[in-house]
Parts: C-alpha cells; structure tokens; sequence
C-alpha cells in the first residue's frame, strides 16, 4: 500500500514513516496543507493518514477538499483532537476512521489495511488466487499453506497484482507501489521482482503484456 502521511511534527512523521515501512506499507509524508493537496492532486494513493492542526490551517479544510471532487480515497484521521465534536466533525465530513494520539503503530497499520481492504470489496484479510495465499497482516505467502520466503518489494509487487487479478499493472504504477518520493528507481527492478516471484512461484502466475505490464493469469 501507498500511503499519504499529512503530519507537521517532523519526528513524529519520521517514526510513522519508519514503523509503517516495517509493515510492508509505502509512506510519503507532507507537513501542510497546501503539499497535501499538491500531492493529493497529482499522485494516487491507497489511503491518507491526515493531522488535524497544521501550520497553514486544519486537516478538516483538506479532507473537505478531497471529498467535494469525489475522491473516495480512505482516510484516517490521526490527531490529538480526539473529543467527541472532533470525532464526529471528522466522520461526518467524510474521514473514514478517527484514533487520537498518543497511538500504537500496530493498530494504525491494522487500521490502514482494514479500510484499504473493505474499500476494495474484501471481506477476507488474505489475498488468494489459486493456491496462493498472501497475507498483508504478517507480510507472509504461501503455496497450498506452504510458507514461500519473498522480500518486502517482492510482496509489494505481488500483492498489487493479486488485489486485482487479470488486470494488467504498469511497470510505472508497481513502482509507486514500490517506492516513495525520496527513494531512487532503479531502471529493471520491478523486472527482477517478476523474475524473482515466477522462480518462486511458478512461471505461469505472472503474464506480461508486452508494452503494458504485468497481471496474474486468470484461467480461461
């Protein structure tokens, strides 16, 4: 998953990033409004994690934003106001979820993955096509309930390509699953994870559509 992180406090934002990082989650983080905006403007991501008290105004203004051109990206509101006025502002005005600070990294990322898969129509917390099983909770994959050893960006890319299967994925959108806004691209490295998964894997999981991307083989 890719997330937004719209918070002003620069060490905290660094330990969010950090502790999502570990759970298998992509995070680019924003202290303001306006960036938020910017980058909700121009980049898709899987959810928002959104601070209410920002230098240049509130995270209301920009949730309000978000939803009056009908973005239904998920958001989670994290902030310090957490009174009961501030809840209901805050669902009433399209957040999707509320957790007051101080918090636990774990609950956010179960928060996080809980709303990404209901906004996906899942029901399940496990993602399976065939015999294989991924679970985002535990970062693991297995074949007919035999663990499979993958990489965190082995998982990412896989996980992308199993939440919808048949569908073909860009080598550019696996790569913003992959990486964040500071972190360089290498030319052929989602390349290597698709080799590296179908070596793992099987070879006939994965298909490539020459000049569009990726997508997991859907039987006939």
């Amino acid at each position: 998953m890719r997330i937004l992180l719209v918070e002003d406090d620069a060490v905290l934002a660094d330990g969010i990033r950090a502790g999502l990082w570990l759970a298998g989650l992509t995070v680019d983080a924003v202290g303001n409004c306006a960036d938020a905006e910017a980058a909700l403007g121009s980049s898709r991501f899987d959810a928002v994690v959104l601070d209410l008290m920002l230098p240049d105004g509130s995270g209301f203004d920009v949730l309000a934003t978000l939803r009056a051109r009908h973005d239904a990206t998920p958001v989670i509101v994290l902030t310090a106001l957490d009174e009961t006025p501030d809840r209901v502002r805050g669902l009433d005005g399209g957040a999707d979820d509320f957790l007051g600070k101080p918090f636990d990294l774990d609950e956010l990322a179960a928060r996080l993955r809980a709303l990404v898969r209901r906004g996906g129509g899942r029901a399940s917390p496990l993602l399976t096509h065939g015999t294989v099983a991924l679970d985002p909770a535990t970062l693991s994959v297995s074949i007919d309930e035999v663990p499979v050893p993958v990489s965190r960006r082995e998982f990412a890319v896989l996980s992308m390509l199993m939440e919808r299967p048949g569908v073909i994925r860009s080598k550019g959108e696996l790569e913003e699953r992959l990486y964040g806004w500071q972190e360089e691209i290498e030319s052929n490295t989602v390349e290597v994870y698709i080799h590296n998964l179908r070596a793992k894997l099987g070879r006939d999981l994965i298909e490539t559509v020459r000049g569009l991307g990726y997508r997991l083989r859907v039987p006939a």
